[in-house]
């Protein structure tokens, strides 16, 4: 052969084993588990993209009852959701028949009943999009954008656990304060020409409200889980103490995830990884304030990890709290899929689907550039974890092949 056969040879070798280092499972997996995460995550960039003003044309049942039937043990919505785009817009736009204050929490929101009778948790906006909240990763209020970009963030990592999220405008004197409860009303307030409410929370302070420009409030609105799917709340393995000077004991046990595999729902089941993909996902949305969980009830540690609550993240995009990944480099595994997932979302990937999943949502933008560019860096600070795992104690011991398919009851 000669040289430069020989030359062409090699480049056509070098290649296919660069693909195969993107498509192909580093643990050893044989093609066919790869090449179905590869499907999966064609179909979901196909899907990324949500029409605006969508609405249901094909079914008598209402948005609701649709949404309603797509909840099961291992995901809040399928693969495929042609009618994603629908039941967002019917969040965005159907009329709000009651409104009371929070249903719990420390954080100022609302309890909002839809036409239809379907419940909702409606969180205002307190910052500006460039606003930087400094001090520790969980401080601050809420952030309605971030629950909106985390659930795309959900759809984008194919873990489909997050509660459906979308951005609204809500007049608060033509929508809200008619159907309010007094409860609700009593925390009203003008600022100027601005209405403004405080609610009933924790933290809630009638000095603290939040405020409409003119009576109109950017917020986003959550749909609630059906009823019928009940919640079970669980302490986190990995939770802060919250008191200055005191350590969790993953803070300075480095065996601490040996003592968590021997304990319940972990020591058995999809539980312990569901916590490592959600380490994954909280780092990559700079959530530090995971101290609980919710799971779906009586599941003998067989039902997903919900991801609720992801308000306290995309504080400021020049921090990248490592503590967060604890999960992850304490137990060094993570699920194939997971893996294969994050590696076809490098190079940008990650950012330019998060941009073309809220492109119409009626917040958008919904995250600034530096928030975009967080989420690719960080990005690359999961996957050089896991190689730094694999090196260590081999990608066998690192890839976890498990991805629980349950069907629906």
């Amino acid at each position: 052969m000669k040289l430069k056969q020989r030359v062409v040879v090699l480049c056509a070798v070098l290649f296919l084993l660069g693909l195969a280092k993107v498509f192909l499972l580093d643990g050893g997996e044989g093609s066919a588990a790869s090449r179905r995460d590869l499907r999966a995550f064609r179909k979901m960039e196909a899907s990324l993209a949500l029409a605006k003003g969508a609405r249901l044309t094909h079914t008598l049942q209402s948005p609701w009852e649709v949404a309603a039937q797509w909840v099961g043990p291992r995901e809040v919505y399928p693969d495929e959701t042609p009618e994603l785009a629908a039941v967002l817009n019917a969040l965005a736009t159907a009329r709000v028949e009651r409104a009371d204050v929070g249903y719990k929490g420390t954080q100022l929101k609302a309890l909002l009943v839809l036409d239809g009778g379907q419940k909702v948790v409606f969180k205002p906006k307190r910052y500006t999009r460039d606003y930087v909240v400094e001090g520790e990763p969980y401080a601050g209020y809420d952030r309605h954008n971030a629950e909106i970009a985390a659930f795309h963030l959900d759809r984008i990592l194919g873990f489909r656990r997050a509660p459906l999220v979308v951005g609204r405008f809500m007049n608060l004197r033509t929508e809200i304060k008619p159907v309010a409860t007094d409860q609700l009303l009593s925390t009203f307030l003008m600022h100027g020409n601005n209405t403004c409410f405080y609610g009933k929370c924790y933290y809630c302070r009638e000095t603290e409200p939040a405020c409409a420009e003119g009576d109109v409030m950017e917020g986003s609105v959550t749909l609630w889980l059906p009823d019928v799917w009940p919640l079970q709340k669980h302490r986190h393995p990995w939770g802060r103490t919250y008191r200055e000077g005191k350590l969790a004991r993953w803070e300075y046990d480095e065996s601490y995830c040996e003592a968590v595999k021997k304990m319940p729902p972990y020591d058995a089941g999809p539980r312990l990884l569901d916590v490592i993909d959600t380490a994954i996902f909280d780092y990559l949305i700079g959530n530090a304030d995971r101290h609980h969980y919710e799971s779906f009830q009586d599941d003998g540690g067989a039902s997903m990890l919900i991801l609720l609550d992801n308000a306290k993240s995309f504080g400021n995009p020049a921090l990248d709290e490592r503590s967060i990944l604890a999960p992850l480099y304490q137990c060094c595994m993570v699920r194939v899929s997971t893996w294969n997932r994050l590696n076809l979302l490098k190079g940008g990937v990650l950012s330019s689907a998060m941009t073309q999943a809220t492109a119409h949502d009626p917040a958008f933008p919904v995250l600034t550039g530096p928030h975009l560019s967080a989420l690719d860096r960080r990005l690359n600070g999961v996957l050089s974890t896991v190689r730094q795992c694999m090196e260590t104690q081999g990608a066998d011991n690192t890839l976890i092949e498990d991805r629980m398919n349950l069907p629906h009851p």
